[in-house]
């Protein structure tokens, strides 16, 4: 027999049992959709977090409580936290002629209430600085003054997403929202960026400190003024900083660091799911390996009649083996084509994509799955005595 002709027998046997043939590779397809799926939606973290960082440039520094060791162990526990406003004061003096803008990030979460309506969102307690430092843009009404900030004022700046869920996109210039109830007077509306900053109300940071009764402060941004080197003024900012606080109180990481470390994450959980969800492809395996072994059985006699009529056992061998290919290369397929569609769904939300290597390792492994556990079935196929074949019931 020719490999054209092994091939159509093995289809047209296949095509007899149309719902078991589908039932057998149902857990290679969801093998296939499970690595592609979780691959492209990884991938679409690291896309997504990748543009949040181009978005801002390339010259910010970030200070944040604790050791944060971004070549070390990943597990080193965090410090208590020093960082206070002080320690911005202390970087401007010393550093004031190579950073262009610099502002202490206070975060909390709050339920906003304006009227009847209420959002739950986060708090930006910042300095007028942080337009520069994020690339934000007011685009409607202006940002809180120097002289708002020295008078702990009473006043808020929102993000798109705020303005959405309060006032259905209405201009909120002049109108007042309750945080812990406490008015504050909406000065801004800032342009949509992104979720990390659409969803935040923005305040100065010394109101924050007095009416939350926070002193220490969540992390410090710095942005490198024109033309200087941003590591070595990395590095001049923790020698600065060491005047005050000891080694593990603190971390300076650039924007590049940053971006490494949680690449770093994000591809030892891209390994482990790759890693778990191929487990549903070795059990797809052993089903096609069963449902071979009973398919044997069941034509033992037609085996048999093809033996008689000189096929070789090689030729027998190959049909199952073919048979299994195509029902594991074939859920491959299947598995891949619904992965592609989940895809398409998330990028709804996130920068989702299957890459090349996702494609040619679940083919690849579809293949190996069809050729390792079908090569069993069909060399017992194969070494089946034709008399005692045909004699069988």
């Amino acid at each position: 027999m020719t490999i054209t002709q092994t091939a159509r027998t093995a289809f047209l046997s296949l095509q007899k049992n149309k719902l078991r043939s589908f039932l057998t590779m149902l857990g290679v397809i969801i093998g296939v959709f499970a690595v592609a799926s979780l691959v492209s939606i990884v991938r679409g973290f690291q896309n997504y977090v990748k543009s949040e960082f181009d978005a801002l440039g390339s010259n910010l520094i970030f200070i944040m409580p604790g050791k944060i060791d971004f070549t070390g162990d990943p597990s080193r526990n965090f410090t208590g936290n020093k960082l206070k406003y002080n320690h911005v004061e202390r970087i401007q003096t010393d550093l004031g002629n190579k950073i262009s803008s610099i502002s202490p990030w206070y975060e909390l979460s709050k339920n906003f209430i304006y009227k009847t309506k209420s959002f739950y969102g986060a708090i930006g307690g910042i300095n007028d600085s942080v337009l520069k430092l994020f690339n934000l843009n007011v685009a409607n009404g202006r940002f809180f003054t120097k002289a708002e900030m020295d008078a702990k004022a009473k006043v808020a700046v929102i993000g798109s997403k705020v303005l959405e869920e309060l006032f259905n996109s209405r201009n909120p210039i002049g109108e007042k929202i309750q945080i812990d109830g406490t008015s504050y007077l909406i000065l801004g509306v800032l342009e949509e960026k992104s979720p990390n900053y659409d969803n935040i109300v923005y305040i100065p940071y010394t109101t924050v400190e007095s009416e939350f009764n926070i002193k220490n402060i969540g992390s410090i941004v710095i942005k490198v003024g024109s033309g200087e080197d941003i590591n070595s003024v990395k590095n001049e900012i923790r020698l600065s900083l060491l005047k005050e606080l000891k080694d593990e109180e603190f971390s300076v990481s650039t924007q590049e660091d940053l971006l490494q470390r949680i690449n770093d994450i994000l591809k030892i959980i891209e390994s482990g799911l790759t890693a778990i969800a191929a487990i549903s492809l070795l059990v797809g395996g052993i089903g096609i390996m069963n449902i071979m072994l009973v398919s044997v059985t069941e034509r033992t006699r037609e085996i048999g009649l093809i033996k008689a009529l000189g096929a070789t056992g090689r030729d027998i061998a190959l049909q199952f083996l073919s048979e299994s290919v195509f029902i594991s290369f074939t859920g491959g397929l299947i598995g891949l084509a619904a992965a592609w569609i989940a895809t398409l769904v998330a990028k709804t939300w996130i920068p989702a994509e299957i890459p090349l290597w996702a494609v040619v390792v679940s083919l690849g492994f579809s293949l190996l799955v069809g050729i390792g556990f079908g090569t069993y079935p069909a060399i017992k196929a194969g070494k089946k005595d034709p008399i005692v074949a045909l004699r069988y019931e």
